[in-house]
Order: C-alpha cells, then sequence, then structure tokens
C-alpha cells in the first residue's frame, strides 16, 4: 500500500530537513521526500498543504492504567489520546495492578496494544516486585519480554543500597532507569509546594529539596554504577543546576521536563483545585524559569506528559485526599507551541527533537525511530500550527478529564498520525 502526504512542509531535526516536499510511504516505510508534485501512480493521496509534517511525537512517560484501573484509563482509550495528541509512540509507567513487575504483565501490555491501540506501547518494567521498594524484578526476563526501561516512578525508592543495586543490574543489561526523586521523609503528608500558597491555604507542603536531595543521591550512584540514569518530571531550579553540573562532568544522566512545570506555578492550587495536584508539585516562577532555561540550553533532553489520569470522583475531594496527576497527551504539543516556540524560548525544530529522536535515543527505541529517514517506520505526525482553540475537558479522548488547563487558549494542534502506514484520524 502507498500514501503519499501531498504539499506539506516537512520537518525532520534528525536530518536537519525543513522544507516543502511530499512524503511517500510504501508498506509500512517511509519511502521518499520527493519534490511537490512528483508524479506517483497507485497510490492514495492526502493533501497536507499549510500542515507541518513531522515525526510520529514520542512520549516517554505515561500512565495508561492497564492492567487494574480501567476505569481512569485503558489501553484503547490512552492510545486514543495520544493519537490525538500527534503522539505515535508511548511508553507506559509499571504502576499498574498487577505492577509491570513479570514478563507476563509485559507481554500482556503488547498484545492488548496489538489487539485495541491505535498507537505503539512500550512497557517499563518495575524495579522492585509489586513497587515496594525491596525485592528486585528479574530486570532480564522483563526486557526479553519487551521492557524498554526500569522504574519504580510514584513509588521512588528510598534506599540507597537498593538504587545501588538496581542501577548495577540496570548497567549490566543495557536500560535505563527512570527514577521519580523525592526525599519521602521530608514530604510525608505533603500536598503542595512548600511555599506562601501552600501556607495560605494550610495545606502540608512538599520542599524543593526534597527532589534535590534525592537527585544528587542518584546522579553520585550513576557515576558510581555506570547506569543511565534519566530524571523524570523535573520541576526544581536545584534540579536543572544539578543535572547540568552532572553533564559537565560526563555522567551518564538525561532529563526530562512536563509542560505543567514550566506553564504553571502554586499559585493554580488557589481554591483548592485539585486539577492541579501533581507530584512532584507544581512550584514557583523561578523553578518554571529554571526548567525553561534548562530546555532551551540542552540541559534538559526531552519533553514528556506524565499524563496521569484520575476518574472525576477521585478528583472532586478535599486537597488533601486527591490523588496527584494530570492529563497530559492531548494539551502537550499545543502547550509546547504556544509557551515555547511562540515566545522563542526554542526554535520549532528544536521543540520537535525533544518530543521524537531525541526521547527515543533516551529510552533506547531502535535506530531510525522519531525520524523521517528513508526506511523508517511511517510514524508521521500532521500538525496545524495556525489553529487556534480552547482546551475543553469534555473533549478530550481519555476517560478522565482531569486537567488544570480546561479553558486556555492555545495554538497548534495534530490533524492526524500515521502509526505504520497507517491513517490514525479520530
Amino acid at each position: 500500500m502507498r500514501l503519499l502526504l501531498h504539499g506539506g512542509r516537512i520537518v525532520d531535526p534528525a536530518q536537519n530537513l525543513d522544507k516543502i516536499a511530499d512524503l511517500l510511504i510504501e508498506d509500512g516505510k517511509i519511502a521518499g521526500i520527493l519534490e511537490p508534485n512528483t508524479p506517483i501512480a497507485d497510490c492514495e493521496r492526502k493533501d497536507v498543504t499549510g500542515k507541518v509534517v513531522v515525526p510520529g511525537l514520542i512520549d516517554i512517560h505515561v500512565h495508561l492504567r492497564e492492567p487494574g484501573f480501567e476505569y481512569k484509563e485503558d489501553i484503547e482509550s490512552g492510545t486514543r489520546a495520544a493519537a490525538a495528541g500527534g503522539f505515535t509512540r508511548v511508553c507506559c509507567m509499571p504502576n499498574t495492578n498487577p505492577a509491570i513487575d513479570t514478563a507476563a504483565v509485559v507481554r500482556f501490555i503488547l498484545e492488548r496494544t496489538e489487539q485495541v491501540g491505535v498507537a505503539r506501547v512500550h512497557p517499563i518494567g518495575a524495579a522492585t516486585r509489586d513497587m515496594q521498594g525491596d525485592a528486585i524484578t528479574e530486570m532480564a526476563d522483563l526486557k526479553a519480554a519487551g521492557a524498554i526501561a526500569i522504574s519504580d516512578d510514584a513509588f521512588p525508592l528510598q534506599s540507597a543500597e537498593t538504587v545501588r543495586r538496581v542501577m548495577e543490574y540496570c548497567a549490566m543489561l543495557n536500560l535505563p532507569l527512570l527514577t521519580h526523586n523525592e526525599d519521602k521523609a521530608l514530604t510525608h503528608k505533603g500536598a503542595m509546594n512548600e511555599g506562601y500558597t501552600a501556607t495560605m491555604l494550610g495545606i502540608p507542603g512538599i520542599p524543593r529539596v526534597a527532589e534535590d536531595i534525592a537527585v544528587a543521591r542518584n546522579i553520585l550512584l550513576a557515576q558510581l554504577t555506570g547506569c543511565h540514569l534519566h530524571l523524570l518530571h523535573i520541576s526544581t531550579a536545584g534540579t536543572v543546576e544539578l543535572l547540568r553540573r552532572a553533564k559537565a562532568d560526563g555522567i551518564n544522566v538525561t532529563g526530562e521536563a512536563c509542560p505543567h512545570h514550566w506553564v504553571l506555578t502554586d499559585e493554580a492550587c488557589m481554591k483548592y483545585r485539585t486539577d492541579a495536584k501533581m507530584n512532584p508539585p507544581l512550584r514557583t516562577q523561578a523553578d518554571c524559569e529554571a526548567v525553561m532555561q534548562g530546555l532551551a540550553d540542552g540541559t534538559i533532553d526531552c519533553i514528556v506528559t506524565d499524563h496521569a489520569p484520575h476518574a472525576e470522583y477521585e478528583k472532586e475531594v478535599e486537597f488533601d485526599s486527591a490523588p496527584f496527576g494530570i492529563l497530559g497527551l492531548e494539551t502537550s504539543f499545543p502547550l509546547t507551541y504556544t509557551t515555547l516556540v511562540k515566545t522563542g524560548v526554542l526554535d520549532f525544530a528544536t521543540a520537535i527533537a525533544k518530543m521524537t529522536h531525541i526521547p527515543a535515543q533516551t529510552i533506547g527505541l531502535p535506530p531510525g525511530t522519531g525520524t523521517l529517514e528513508i526506511g523508517a517506520e511511517a510514524d508521521v505526525a500532521v500538525l496545524d500550527l495556525e489553529a487556534e482553540w480552547t482546551i475543553d475537558r469534555e473533549s478530550v479522548q481519555s476517560k478522565s478529564k482531569n486537567t488544570p488547563f480546561h479553558g486556555m487558549k492555545v495554538q497548534g494542534r495534530a490533524v492526524f498520525t500515521v502509526v505504520g502506514g497507517r491513517v490514525i484520524e479520530l
């Protein structure tokens, strides 16, 4: 089968490519980047004139909730949300029920994706059994079954000894370790950023230093073990600086940021808005600016979502009792384009690089992933940069509606995606 995307602006940062051209897809692979109106016989044509054609976006930090929490989200609805946001690949975190701590659960997720998914899914295996922080999982088995990385994410490892052993196994297996960085001795019962807003609301705080201390420890252990350490959802100026220094010292460490950690501050929690409750929490304007600077100077490698859906009734409780987490897949690109590209923090190609081939390289996806190189998998996103729209929680593909961006005006959105040559239009 042949598909021709005709007349679009093709942008592929991995190839330093930015030109008006036609993209030819054949048998699920990129077959050519052609001059506009090159005659091609026997193919389906889609006119994308005025649109931007980029590699399919890749999110290496999402929560699909299946198995165990399908009332919040499942692989079908989660991959539909991904496709609506321009994503063709997502990596799902292990805090399911059961956790992704055995090869059987990894295989289940891959099989369910084949059955119902409209984007590719790469499972991330748990570091410890049931993410309890003690018994280490059979990581070699997880990798053999298809796990792409290791993490205990929402249940950050507190024992330095356990972290060291996990890193040693990850280094041996060439698997990145993705860490949520939090010294929980400093965050007990905390529900939002420690500071003025928390004091005004009477909410227990989560201090920035709890993240920074865990980051410093994990960087030192990565230096000791040679493990590739990836810092999840960076939220503080201190963490940005620690990552910057670690890279300068040649330590194998990378990092990511989510739009909410540079767009919103803890003031979004005023009026006890539980849709603005996440962990790590929204911080201060100074932290937001540090995260943006980290993205701009290359300290922070990837833009991700930490897509974390919850049922409405779970969020409609007292702030202290509400679960952490917000939606992200359907708002990530428009927020990035509106708040980083349109404001000049990042150029368009750099923003796309941080959402395509850089996360692919960071998480260890096969060479050619996240690009439009000839012979690569035909995973493509078509974007409309002129579209101006208002985020509406009632219009999302996700089962859940927990977004603090409801009512925000943004610019830029995905028109459709192509996954392995298959057009996904929602």
